[in-house]
């Protein structure tokens, strides 16, 4: 169990863009400084409270820093109109936390980590294709290209329904984001569809996932059941040689029983890269955030930062 004898937690703030980000810097207190660091991306709509916590305190209790963050118009960030998602601009608060963090005093500017999950790892894939800064990237789940990595086929199944149905509820989903960014070409307010709900007014819609939404909603306060339907119409998606370019060990962390990504995508861009680690669990897409699943993810992803890291397990 991991205690904050181990470790402290400080609420910290960076800049992107002119705009506050709201992070939270986990400091390990059995290490001596600096700290080799790693930075988390979270994945749609999640905000810091949200799946970071567990992680970020088993590896700040074990000698390995921290920085979560709210991308702007999420949590506690600054930004509006709120629960907006744009993926260019949550890429640039990645580089703003990056940044931030490779120039603490108390970090190792030359053992930073990234950690990316759903979405968030589609941001990390694209920033360690043009950078040399990184010594290692833990990718979980990720959503690299919602396009061409997309699951339809396999969603349809899961849920019961026929692909028409899928992509039916899809093509409402895209009338609404048109809606949407016509009312931001206006300067209207945003509107909104739910993360998780019904099909055709939610990006979320397996009935499987209710209980953990709800729970969700009742534990996490700053985090929202709503995003613009503007992001569907500018989705993440990945550039072809990216992968080619990046020299450093990667970990990817992929659920057998994933309804939200394409293992076979990820895996086969994962191959274009000389020192990829793949594993798989027999889970679906947020069981990696729970546990029992989660006790064997977060003892795998220890591992492999501390190995590149320089930091000792245990």
């Amino acid at each position: 169990m991991d205690t904050e004898r181990d470790f402290h937690k400080r609420s910290v703030e960076f800049r992107s863009r002119g705009e506050p980000c709201a992070a939270s810097f986990y400091v390990p207190l059995k290490a001596r400084a600096p700290h080799p660091c790693v930075v988390m991306a979270n994945g749609f709509s999640g905000t810091k409270d949200w799946i970071l916590p567990d992680f970020a305190a088993h590896f700040a209790s074990r000698g390995i820093a921290v920085l979560t963050f709210d991308y702007r118009r999420l949590g506690e960030s600054g930004g509006t109109p709120r629960q907006v998602i744009d993926t260019d601009e949550q890429f640039a608060d990645l580089e703003a936390a990056i940044h931030f963090a490779k120039n603490k005093s108390d970090v190792d500017p030359h053992a930073l980590g990234l950690w990316g999950t759903s979405l968030g790892g589609n941001y990390v894939i694209r920033y360690l294709g043009n950078t040399d800064v990184i010594a290692t990237a833990v990718l979980n789940a990720p959503a690299l290209d919602a396009v061409r990595g997309a699951n339809l086929k396999k969603k349809s199944k899961a849920a019961g329904a026929g692909l028409l149905a899928v992509l039916g509820a899809t093509a409402r989903l895209f009338i609404l984001a048109v809606y949407d960014r016509l009312r931001a070409t206006l300067g209207a307010s945003p509107c909104y569809v739910k993360v998780y709900g019904d099909p055709g007014r939610a990006f979320f819609t397996d009935p499987a996932l209710q209980p953990l939404f709800d729970r969700l909603e009742r534990e996490n306060t700053r985090w929202k059941n709503q995003v613009g339907a503007r992001f569907l119409l500018k989705p993440p998606r990945y550039q072809e040689g990216t992968m080619q370019r990046i020299r450093i060990p990667l970990l990817f962390c992929l659920a057998e029983r994933d309804l939200e990504i394409s293992n076979d995508y990820v895996k086969a861009k994962a191959s274009l890269t000389p020192q990829a680690t793949v594993k798989t669990y027999p889970a679906a897409h947020f069981d990696l955030y729970h546990r029992p699943t989660l006790d064997n993810v977060l003892a795998d992803q220890f591992e492999f930062l501390s190995r590149h890291l320089g930091r000792s397990p245990g």
